[in-house]
């Protein structure tokens, strides 16, 4: 096949345009969660979005959509759980990460087992992504840069100092509430990129290569949704024309940016010290 041939499918612009979209709402979203320390938030609540996406199949309908509400509640449950002053965020975590897999687990024996479909959920499967799914991300894109936009004072204020932000008399609790429920939304678009088991690599990996060159926070955010578009070209291209599981690519593609740039850093640094 000619290396250009690819971009002939259509299916394959879909999966592109779809893919950047999910690229920029998880890097944009992401570097938040990295920032405040709660990369394990989307590893805990890809976990849940098992339930949900597993009650889409027993319930014949859209596993996505089902896993949205299902998720955006667990992350709500949370952020109720913390309150607890017995209760601590990475228990919080804990928790409702055990109650998704068991739950997911369940549910997918109701529903016939780990059908071909479902483990497309599992692994990723951004070539069948659908226009209903790329109108959701893009719907959430949007929501996510006027959340970053319109807050965007303030959730910097809270990302490096949340006692002072609440001090300045910033609303922490409502911005925080935002910023959980736009995770979760993030997590579940972002399963069909990448998938359940892979989905928290594309929210923490794009993010922490940015912060290793960028200077400022604006530049952080640019650099990690560059890096993750990049990545989910590659990883779509290659995926296609070497027959590979496209998350997994797209992963390792993240992966071995955050290693160069790790071993520039590394190389400069050892060149200034000799």
């Amino acid at each position: 096949m000619n290396l250009l041939e690819i971009f002939s499918y259509s299916f394959i612009w879909q999966a592109i345009l779809g893919g950047l979209l999910i690229a920029i709402f998880t890097s944009l979203i992401g570097t938040f969660l990295v920032l405040k320390r709660l990369s394990l938030m989307g590893d805990s609540l890809s976990h849940v979005a098992l339930s949900g996406v597993a009650l889409g199949f027993l319930t014949k309908t859209s596993p996505l959509f089902v896993a949205l509400p299902v998720v955006i509640l667990s992350a709500l449950g949370i952020i109720k759980l913390t309150k607890n002053e017995k209760i601590y965020a990475d228990s919080a975590l804990g928790i409702i990460s055990a109650l998704g897999i068991a739950l997911g687990l369940i549910i997918a024996a109701v529903a016939g087992g780990f059908n071909i479909d479902l483990m497309g959920f599992l692994f990723g499967s951004i070539l069948t992504i659908s226009k209903a799914e790329i109108l959701l991300s893009l719907l959430l894109v949007l929501m996510s840069i006027a959340l970053v936009f319109y807050y965007y004072h303030e959730l910097v204020a809270m990302t490096f100092d949340e006692n002072f932000a609440k001090t300045a008399g910033i609303n922490t609790d409502k911005i925080n509430t935002l910023l959980i429920i736009f995770s979760a939304a993030c997590i579940v678009i972002a399963l069909k990129a990448v998938g359940i088991m892979l989905v928290s690599a594309l929210i923490i990996v794009p993010p922490s290569a940015a912060l290793q060159i960028a200077k400022s926070f604006k530049q952080t955010l640019l650099y990690s949704c560059l890096f993750s578009c990049a990545s989910i070209i590659l990883g779509i291209y290659l995926s296609f024309l070497l027959n590979l599981p496209s998350g997994a690519v797209i992963i390792l593609i993240n992966l071995l940016i955050l290693f160069i740039i790790l071993g520039i850093k590394y190389a400069f640094k050892k060149r200034k010290i000799a």
